[in-house]
């Protein structure tokens, strides 16, 4: 990548950060996919997180936001920060058109999400290592949300349409997310982020359900213990190369 390739990523991350940020104001109201967007309504499904875990997006948004700004002005033609810029912009104008998406078909948006999510985990995995208050942190939290909301979107439609019941749906899902935490917090070097953000989704989980879905809790429970636990890792493992 050349140099002025370099500024005009740059560039295109702030853009992208910018149109991200600003997109909930287009869709107001907007609360999560609706019982009556799936042929089996969905009233408390036990896949879905207490409600408070998703103010997560307000500090999501704005660490994007800043970690963009910076870049562009500190660290336009660092070459560190250049492998990771275009899955991150990929990824933040997707989740740009996201909501308007969601509120039309909730198949199209978990598709969109998903796509989301793997342009993010390329961006975590290229991710400069240096300035991880402004490159490496945002983007593990941002990832770490990500692996929950994709998989949450996924058994709200499995569930949805009847592939299997609304819990074999929250149990699978979960797992799925749990599976895809491992991998990464294995693979990943210090992104105790990505752990304390999915740590946060599925606490909430548990709160959602609490003793009326023992199983689904128990599962969330574990898998938060799993995450805090990876988070901690990659923390100390972080302090140690200092």
């Amino acid at each position: 990548m050349t140099m002025r390739g370099g500024m005009t990523w740059a560039v295109l991350v702030l853009v992208a950060a910018i149109a991200f940020g600003i997109s909930p104001w287009f869709t107001p109201g907007f609360n999560g996919f609706e019982s009556d967007q799936f042929p089996i309504a969905q009233f408390t499904p036990p896949v879905q997180p207490a409600g408070y875990a998703f103010s997560i997006w307000g500090v999501i948004y704005v660490w994007l936001l800043v970690a963009a700004g910076f870049g562009l002005y500190s660290r336009a033609r660092a070459p560190d920060w250049r492998g990771m810029r275009p899955a991150l912009t990929f990824s933040l104008l997707v989740g740009a058109a996201w909501l308007p998406v969601a509120v039309l078909s909730p198949v199209s948006a978990t598709v969109l999400i998903w796509v989301m999510l793997l342009f993010a985990l390329v961006a975590l995995i290229r991710a400069p290592v240096l300035d991880r208050w402004y490159a490496r942190g945002p983007v593990a939290l941002y990832a770490g949300w990500l692996t929950a909301a994709a998989c949450v979107a996924l058994g709200f439609v499995l569930g949805g349409y009847g592939v299997v019941s609304l819990v074999v749906a929250a149990l699978a899902c979960l797992n799925l997310a749990i599976l895809i935490g491992f991998v990464v917090l294995f693979l990943v070097p210090d992104c105790a982020e990505y752990g304390l953000s999915l740590c946060w989704a599925l606490v909430a989980v548990v709160v959602n359900n609490g003793m009326d879905q023992p199983t689904v809790s128990a599962f969330a429970l574990g898998g938060a213990v799993f995450a805090l636990g990876g988070a901690a890792r990659s923390a100390l493992r972080q302090a140690a190369t200092r």
